[in-house]
């Protein structure tokens, strides 16, 4: 008896880039013009350009590109914005009401009702909202955005310390440090650069001690650390305060460093006379509390002893890394934290030495890293833009915001959001705050006039569009991407396979409407998606890699990418501990500015002090009332007789990053789903004081929304903390109960006062078992139905 087997292709190609936090290397197998496979790298493995391996999310991507709810055509709506109600069209059908749509808006209101949200669902160079944002400059512009959800307060605080958000050792550096304290950061499950988690391990093996700072016991507490110490979210800052009141006082501060290179730590280097030092603050010269230890433990929860211990090995063991998460800036008062670690790390004398940290974004030194986008997208002639996170208050108060609310480039917007394109983003409902607010707004068809949705499934944003656009995965097209924050690497995208149905490539289908609006030539510039990969290639050897191969000798060795090694790791701030009189930072000063003349200036010291503080979020245990400034800014209602929120929902929640997800990507991967299911995590002790049990259904609500998931009962997460991974797909029942675990039911709008950054991790609940026995509405169930009522 003979076997005849078919001939299996095997080519590397990048992981498809969904802003997991890396950028991995996968090897595809194909037969039949289908993937049946997929491994990771396989190259020789060294410390200076080391395998780009594949997490679980890579090596389960099959189960996404072949889900049998994706979407093949386009659609048009036929029943209310959100019902779902669909019915197929043809392509141009579609792309003709799109260019219609655009033309009537621009032609009433101006160019800057037009908007093209946050999104990075597809973001590699030639795939996703980036692509969109392109046509819509050529096209006459749109409203701008700046900054991210992510990294909101990170992005805007760090610079008022450093001037830079280049404040970080090239990572193979870490093997240098002899401490390393991971401070809300979870390498493990956010990546955070693709082997960001094993740089730490190595660091361990080579003699580091790592201490995991953060409310729950997380997969890289669990993995990578010598000591997990659990915190009360929202109070970091105060035990950073209390770190550095500990290392001032005992004279464990790094002073020669401080009085040479940093500006406001005490009386005699304060650039405006008679304000507060950051000394005065740690003190209690001015407010009468010194931040001591055990001021902080009735804050924090860690006890004195612990704050003490940290802040003491911190301070003796150089050189040591204060790794910044990005949680813990999500949040009320965000920037303060950001802040607080920067000035640790510089009065701890960490800062431009080898085995050190700056902390802050710590973007890689010396020329920041990766490159976002090298696609071009040309120039907004619109002047107007907003930050990413306040385009629900455009849609409806745009003639009200101005730069009191970040608005940049005129005093004031003109028109409200009328057109949203939204490409590769599920920004407009699920991973916005407040689902049920953004739900309401987007419903309302007089306030935002059209919606196109282009992405590979119909998401709980595509609900609310207007038209639909199938778009293509990486794999069915070509793109290129560099590493994700830190790394040395180009990685090829080469197209695979055919896309199902009628689904075309974001860049495709913005090239369609390009040509329906009259500028075809110029968007295109005569390139298909393989021409502008060889463009992005040429871009990038010009300015970070001279010596990567053409397109064609990637194609022919089959590597899959090319990776600079880093033999000698780029220290940040090296020039500058040298010599700061020749080397000065991009600040006022030329310093390391410890108090922030700029923030003083604003004028706003409760909420924007000019040294780093621990400011009581506006919803918080140690209060009876809500913040009343921030609330009135924002929502121009008065709370003065508001009552505790946390009186009704006592239990602190926050949504970490989850390896079964990127943001909302793959919560519709039946694998990831049966390796991590989404579920509510609570501590043993307020479990047993609501009778639940592990497996139970419960009820999670708050003043903004409710949900029905199931308890998972754990000593992982500290007690009166309760944890719902972010991501998962939002789905109401008839009543507006969700059913899909949609953290952002129960998150609020307010934003943060310097970055008008998200606050999302700021939330209170409060839980109790359900009888409701309906099992979790599962993803793939929702998007089917609807998909099939759109196919006929």
């Amino acid at each position: 008896m003979s076997f005849s087997y078919s001939p299996i292709t095997k080519i590397r190609v990048g992981c498809p880039a969904h802003n997991c936090g890396g950028r991995c290397l996968l090897i595809a197998h194909i037969e039949d013009g289908k993937i049946v496979r997929l491994d990771t790298d396989d190259r020789p493995d060294t410390i200076a350009a080391p395998q780009l391996r594949a997490c679980a999310r890579g090596r389960a991507y099959l189960r996404r590109q072949y889900h049998p709810d994706r979407l093949l055509y386009p659609l048009k709506r036929v029943g209310k914005r959100g019902e779902g109600k669909f019915v197929r069209v043809s392509w141009d059908e579609a792309l003709s009401e799109v260019a219609s749509q655009m033309v009537r808006i621009k032609s009433e209101y101006g160019s800057d009702a037009l908007f093209v949200p946050y999104g990075t669902g597809s973001y590699n160079q030639l795939n996703g909202s980036h692509v969109a944002r392109r046509l819509m400059n050529l096209f006459g512009g749109c409203l701008g955005i700046y900054n991210s959800y992510s990294w909101g307060a990170i992005n805007i605080a760090t610079p008022t310390v450093y001037g830079t958000l280049v404040t970080g050792n090239q990572r193979q550096d870490w093997l240098n440090s002899k401490y390393i304290l991971m401070w809300g950061w979870n390498p493990a499950e956010m990546r955070d650069g693709t082997n960001s988690d094993y740089f730490v391990k190595l660091a361990r093996e080579n003699g580091a001690r790592v201490v995991c700072i953060d409310p729950r016991h997380s997969l890289s507490a669990a993995a990578l650390a010598d000591e997990w110490i659990p915190i009360r979210p929202g109070t970091d800052a105060a035990m950073m305060s209390a770190m550095a009141y500990v290392m001032l006082t005992e004279n464990l501060h790094d002073a020669e460093f401080v009085r040479t290179h940093c500006v406001g730590f005490d009386a005699g280097q304060m650039p405006v006379e008679g304000a507060e030092s950051y000394s005065d603050y740690l003190l209690g010269a001015r407010d009468g509390q010194p931040k001591t230890p055990e001021w902080a433990e009735a804050i924090t929860a860690v006890p004195a002893a612990t704050i003490a211990r940290i802040a003491r090995e911190y301070a003796t063991s150089k050189p040591a890394v204060l790794y910044q998460g990005y949680g813990m800036q999500r949040r009320a008062y965000g920037e303060q934290v950001v802040r607080a670690g920067c000035v640790l790390a510089a009065i701890s004398g960490n800062v431009g030495i080898s085995g050190g940290w700056a902390s802050g974004l710590g973007l890689q030194a010396e020329d920041g890293g990766p490159h976002w986008t090298v696609f071009p997208l040309g120039e907004n002639p619109v002047r107007a833009s907003i930050p990413v996170f306040l385009w629900t208050e455009a849609c409806l108060r745009a003639q009200a915001l101005t730069s009191a609310e970040g608005v940049l480039g005129v005093p004031r917007l003109q028109n409200n959001i009328k057109l949203i394109y939204a490409v590769a983003t599920n920004c407009l409902i699920n991973q916005h705050a407040d689902v049920n607010r953004s739900a309401e707004i987007l419903r309302d068809e007089s306030k935002v006039e059209f919606i196109v949705v282009q992405d590979n499934f119909l998401t709980p944003t595509g609900m609310f569009a207007d038209i639909i656009l199938p778009a293509c995965t990486q794999f069915e097209t070509w793109g290129v991407e560099d590493g994700w924050k830190y790394g040395d690497e180009v990685i090829l995208q080469p197209k695979l396979v055919e896309p199902p149905g009628e689904a075309k490539s974001d860049y495709r289908i913005c090239a369609d409407l390009a040509e329906r609006l009259g500028i075809a030539e110029a968007f295109t510039e005569g390139r298909d998606e393989k021409d502008w990969v060889d463009y992005c290639l040429q871009v990038f050897r010009s300015t970070r890699f001279p010596e990567l191969p053409t397109l064609d000798e990637l194609l022919i060795s089959n590597l899959g990418v090319y990776a600079k090694p880093v033999t000698n790791p780029k220290i940040a701030f090296a020039d500058f501990r040298a010599d700061p009189e020749k080397y000065p930072l991009d600040t006022p000063s030329g310093k390391i500015e410890i108090f922030s003349k700029k923030l003083h200036e604003m004028g706003n010291p409760n909420e924007i002090p000019a040294v780093p503080k621990y400011i009581q979020e506006w919803e918080n245990p140690f209060t009876t009332e809500t913040t009343k400034n921030t609330e009135k800014k924002q929502e121009k209602t008065s709370v003065d007789s508001v009552p505790s929120v946390v009186k009704k929902y006592p239990l602190q929640a926050i949504g970490h990053h989850t390896l079964a997800r990127v943001h909302s990507t793959h919560a519709n991967n039946d694998w990831l789903q049966e390796a991590f299911p989404q579920r509510v995590f609570i501590n043993p002790i307020d479990a047993a004081a609501r009778d639940i049990h592990d497996g139970d259904l419960v009820r999670v609500w708050n003043g903004l929304g409710e949900m029905v998931i199931q308890a998972r009962v754990t000593p992982r997460i500290m007690p009166g903390v309760v944890d719902i991974p972010q991501g998962a797909w939002w789905q109401p029942d008839e009543n507006g109960v969700d059913h899909g675990g949609n953290v952002n039911v129960l998150t609020s709008h307010k934003w943060t006062p310097v970055a008008f950054g998200s606050a999302q991790q700021t939330i209170w609940v409060e839980m109790e078992k359900t009888m409701d026995d309906r099992p979790q509405t599962m993803v793939n169930r929702l998007s089917s139905k609807v998909h099939r009522r759109g196919s006929k």
